[in-house]
C-alpha cells in the first residue's frame, strides 16, 4: 500500500497547479458578467450542497472544537473569496506574490498556536519574506505598502490562508471531510453576506448562456477536489513545509499569466519575488530544526 506522505504531497501539488490555473476562467466569468463575489458564491456553495451531507456525521463528531471549526470557517473563507476579487482586479503575479508572504505569517502562526520554536531559520523566513515585499513594492518617496485595493485583498488573503492552515493542523482530531465542508460553508457564508450588500451581482442569473453556467459548475467541481486535496494534503505535511509545496503555484501562474494574460515583471518585482521564493524554501527546513531542539 502507497505510503501516505507522497500521496499528501501529490495532492498539495494538484492544488497548487490548480490555484495557479483557477483565475482565468473566474475572468472570463466575470467578462460575462459574473462578478466576484457571485462566482465565489457557486464556486462553493455547488459542492457544499453536492457533498457536504456525506460529512454531517463528521461535522456533529466535531462538535466539541466547534470554536476552532469557526475560526477555520472565518479564515478560509476569506482566503479565498479574497483571492478570488483580487486575482480579478490586479496583476496575477503580484497579487500571488503578496498571498506568498504566507511564509511570514506561517512562523507567527505556528508560534502560537502549535508551539513551535521560533528559531534561527523562522527569524531568517520572517526577514526574507519582509525584506521581498519591501523589494517588490518599493517605490521612491512612497511608503512600501500595496498600491491598490486588489493587492490589499491579496495579503490579506496570504494571513488568511496561512492562519486556516495552521488551524487545520491543530484540529488534528477532525477529519478531513469536515474540515474541507467547513472551508465550502465558510465562502458560502462570506458571499452570501457580500450579496447581500451586491445583489446586483445577481443578475446575471436571467441572462446567463448555458456556457457560463457550464463554466461555473467546472470550476465548483475543481474547487471541491481542490478542497479535498488540501485538506488530506496538510494533514500529513508540516505547515512550514506545505507552503513550499504550495509555491508551485507561482510556477503555473506565471506561465499562465505569461501566455493569457500577456502580464510580466519587471526587475524590480524579480527581485522581490525571489525573495519571497527562498523565504518560502527556506521555510520547509524548520520543522527539522524544530524537532531537533525538543
Amino acid at each position: 500500500m502507497p505510503s501516505p506522505r507522497p500521496i499528501a504531497i501529490a495532492s498539495l501539488v494538484y492544488a497548487a497547479t490548480l490555484w495557479g490555473l483557477v483565475w482565468y476562467p473566474y475572468r472570463l466569468l466575470n467578462e460575462a458578467g459574473v462578478g466576484g463575489i457571485a462566482s465565489g458564491f457557486f464556486s462553493y456553495a455547488i459542492p457544499l450542497l453536492l457533498l457536504g451531507w456525506l460529512h454531517g456525521r463528521a461535522l456533529h463528531q466535531a462538535r466539541g472544537h466547534w470554536r476552532w471549526l469557526v475560526a477555520l470557517l472565518l479564515a478560509s473563507g476569506w482566503t479565498n473569496l479574497a483571492y478570488v476579487l483580487a486575482v480579478l482586479e490586479g496583476e496575477v503575479m503580484r497579487v500571488l506574490l503578496l498571498f506568498y508572504l504566507s511564509p511570514l505569517w506561517t512562523v507567527l502562526f505556528s508560534r502560537f498556536l502549535l508551539h513551535e520554536k521560533l528559531n534561527r531559520a523562522g527569524w531568517a523566513v520572517m526577514a526574507l519574506a519582509a525584506g521581498g515585499a519591501l523589494a517588490m513594492l518599493w517605490q521612491p518617496g512612497e511608503w512600501p505598502l500595496p498600491a491598490n485595493r486588489a493587492e490589499w485583498l491579496a495579503l490579506s488573503a496570504g494571513v488568511a490562508f496561512a492562519a486556516s492552515n495552521v488551524i487545520s493542523r491543530h484540529l488534528e482530531g477532525v477529519t478531513e471531510g469536515a474540515k474541507t465542508v467547513t472551508v465550502w460553508a465558510g465562502v458560502a457564508v462570506l458571499t452570501l453576506i457580500g450579496l447581500a450588500f451586491k445583489p446586483a451581482e445577481l443578475d446575471f442569473v436571467a441572462s446567463a448562456e448555458a456556457t457560463t453556467w457550464l463554466l461555473l459548475i467546472g470550476i465548483a467541481l475543481a474547487i471541491g477536489s481542490m478542497t479535498y486535496a488540501v485538506q488530506y494534503g496538510i494533514a500529513r505535511v508540516p505547515a512550514n513545509q506545505a507552503i513550499v509545496i504550495f509555491l508551485f503555484e507561482l510556477v503555473v501562474a506565471s506561465i499562465a499569466a505569461y501566455f493569457l494574460s500577456n502580464e510580466r515583471m519587471d526587475a524590480q518585482e524579480w527581485v522581490g519575488a525571489a525573495m519571497i521564493i527562498t523565504a518560502s524554501l527556506f521555510s520547509g527546513h524548520m520543522e527539522d530544526d524544530q524537532l531537533k531542539e525538543k
